[in-house]
């Protein structure tokens, strides 16, 4: 993988560069697999847990990067005085940075218990349209599909495109399809679709070219929440089959009122 014309070598540990004139890219690795998402979440954990000097807004975690946001008045206005020859902003961050960053143990886990989150899904009919379209891109029944698609083991690599969307490894490359030709205007909030090889769940309505094959009534994103994300990177997620009558009966609000770890953590 290459990033604004900088490569990684096997050596290096990380890699930084500015992010326009707000941010600070830290590149872990070159391919998106466990060992670098470890890295990705030590190193999240790591910087949010350090970076309590004035001007630190937020890190954002990626397949095999994490973004570091900063207010740059701030940061200049707060300098330390053995940062006071610093040339710029970034310099100041990107020391600050390294300074967390180096002797970190990168080949270990975060140190987060990993969690489980079973999603329940309504495959097919209205709520999966393109299940039977799937299946015959995969010369398999329906049926087939959706025990392929309920019987993965997934991780969360990372979340984006929309508030709370998860974007997971792990599915069978059996099953893979690809996106619509035409995209839909709205996708309902809980579809799940595929496309490529990857899977993932709409927490929002919005417009979107991926294969729907089914729903789930379980809220992914919950603004009222603290972390209003369901799904962290790291976390381990299935699939389970429920009826259109389970789906219809859902306690409509019900993961709204429970902690970030309950609506289906194990």
């Amino acid at each position: 993988m290459d990033i604004g014309g900088m490569s990684m070598s096997a050596r290096d540990e990380f890699k930084l560069q500015p992010l326009g004139d707000c941010g600070l890219l830290i590149t872990l690795g070159d391919v998106m697999n466990e060992m670098t998402l470890a890295k990705v979440s030590a190193v999240t954990e790591r910087l949010e847990a350090q970076s309590t000097w004035a001007g630190f807004v937020e890190c954002v975690p990626a397949y095999a990067s994490v973004a570091l946001y900063y207010n740059p008045y701030l940061v200049s206005l707060n300098r330390r005085p053995d940062e006071a020859r610093d040339e710029t902003v970034y310099q100041t961050v990107s020391n600050r940075v390294r300074a967390v960053l180096i002797g970190m143990p990168f080949g270990s886990a975060d140190g987060r218990a990993l969690r489980t989150v079973r999603i329940p899904v309504c495959y097919g009919g209205d709520y999966g349209p393109d299940l039977g379209e799937v299946a015959a891109h995969a010369g398999l029944t329906t049926e087939e599909v959706v025990a392929l698609h309920s019987g993965g083991k997934y991780t969360v690599y990372m979340i984006g495109f929309a508030p709370g969307f998860p974007y997971l490894g792990g599915m069978p490359e059996t099953i893979a399809a690809p996106r619509r030709t035409a995209p839909r205007t709205i996708i309902p909030a809980g579809s799940v679709g595929i496309a490529g090889g990857q899977t993932g769940v709409y927490p929002i309505g919005t417009p979107g070219g991926w294969q729907i094959i089914g729903r789930t009534p379980m809220p992914l994103f919950r603004p009222r929440h603290s972390r209003p994300s369901l799904l962290e990177g790291g976390d381990r997620v299935e699939f389970v089959p429920i009826t259109r009558e389970q789906f219809e009966d859902w306690p409509t609000g019900a993961e709204e009122n429970e902690d970030h770890d309950g609506g289906g953590a194990r």
